[in-house]
């Protein structure tokens, strides 16, 4: 954020959706009087990218957090795993990772997880148009996963694991797409940087093409989108 406005040489900038720490990929910026936009975009499809990893389960259902249960590693065939994974798709009830953005009594969960309070998150209704293995490396699990705005990846992890007699966490995401935005159109900060201000050329404008998610993410294998070599 701070890049993009020393490089256009403006204050009005905003983003479509923050990313955990730990995540790498697509950061919506939404530049001058795009930044009205901001609501709309937060509400896209997003697709990703993620490793589920079996054996353990964290505080914050993600790699950074410590291990609060181990489990055995369960038989990663797909014959096990689909039954599980179905059951996680379409309209489900997801209870928030303890460590999340959302406020509780005006104070962010995570703030008062770190605090040491057992926060009882309420399920939210969210919905998951595709959730399917990309490739298994026993203990991991890589799924391509694309879903509505408010989803936790790492909830879906965290509950895949138990519906599996098993503990399972995020090891790894990275964001493909967020509506009609792709990772392969986008800019690194270093690329902005050597743009300067040629970068604003690149500018789309902001209304609802940048919604619709390319029918390829629906349609498509999950290997043949991510490329299965390539690492999450």
């Amino acid at each position: 954020m701070a890049v993009v406005r020393g490089v256009l040489g403006t204050r009005r900038v905003g983003h479509g959706g923050t990313l955990d720490p730990q995540a790498s990929g697509l950061l919506p910026v939404l530049v001058g009087s795009a930044t009205k936009f901001t609501d709309r975009i937060h509400e896209a499809t997003k697709v990703y990218d993620a490793v589920m990893r079996f054996g353990a389960e964290t505080a914050t259902d993600d790699r950074e957090g410590a291990v609060t249960r181990q489990a055995n590693v369960p038989a990663l065939v797909a014959a096990a795993i689909e039954p599980a994974l179905a059951a996680l798709r379409g309209v489900i009830a997801q209870v928030p990772p303890q460590y999340a953005a959302l406020k509780v009594a005006g104070r962010p969960a995570y703030a008062r997880a770190r605090g040491g309070e057992t926060i009882a998150l309420a399920a939210r209704s969210v919905q998951v148009f595709r959730l399917d293995v990309i490739a298994i490396a026993s203990p991991d699990l890589r799924v391509l996963v694309v879903c509505s705005s408010g989803t936790y990846v790492r909830a879906i992890a965290r509950d895949l694991g138990r519906a599996l007699g098993s503990a399972a966490h995020l090891a790894g995401l990275r964001r493909l797409a967020v509506g009609a935005l792709e990772t392969k159109d986008a800019l690194s900060p270093d690329q902005i940087r050597a743009r300067g201000s040629d970068a604003r050329a690149l500018l789309r404008p902001a209304n609802d093409d940048l919604l619709t998610l390319d029918p390829r993410f629906l349609e498509r294998s999950a290997a043949t989108i991510v490329g299965a070599g390539e690492s999450a």
